[in-house]
């Protein structure tokens, strides 16, 4: 049987470009995961898979950083390594205004209102203890004629 569509394209066509960023190990600092260029996009979903065991008690957010304009967390700081996040763990979030980040072994939220950021970057805070890797994943469609977002 012929495949018409195949799942990337669906996928496209759902929730956007999908763009990774491996990060690993984590440390305490403000990271850069993504680059926005050319204004406005829309963040259809976002998901992490920890691909090495996080263990230290720890203090984890992301925060879009415009270029322009007030920097602003994209979901609480949570602690994922006083009860140890092992490799193959998905973490995510809701998008709701203080929502923490969420950690399961087979399935986690993904963002149940997508979020629109501007040009500048998204970023992933750790602010205390650290440890493990995380690979980000995210969707989005550019609102602005131009706009894109990448891998920093």
């Amino acid at each position: 049987m012929a495949t018409i569509i195949q799942g990337n394209e669906l996928r496209t066509l759902l929730f956007g470009t999908a763009v990774s960023k491996a990060y690993t190990p984590l440390a305490v600092e403000t990271k850069t995961l993504f680059n926005v260029t050319g204004g406005k996009v829309l963040i259809t979903s976002i998901v992490g898979e920890v691909t090495t065991a996080i263990t230290v008690a720890n203090t984890v957010k992301l925060q879009a950083n415009p270029t322009t304009g007030t920097t602003k967390d994209l979901c609480a700081a949570t602690d994922l390594g006083t009860t140890d996040t092992p490799a193959g763990n998905l973490v995510g979030f809701q998008g709701l205004t203080g929502d923490s980040i969420l950690t399961g072994p087979g399935a986690v939220p993904t963002l149940k209102q997508s979020v629109v950021v501007n040009t500048g970057t998204i970023e992933q805070v750790t602010a205390t203890g650290a440890d493990g890797g995380i690979t980000w994943t995210l969707t989005y469609v550019p609102l602005d004629d131009g706009a894109a977002l990448a891998a920093a």
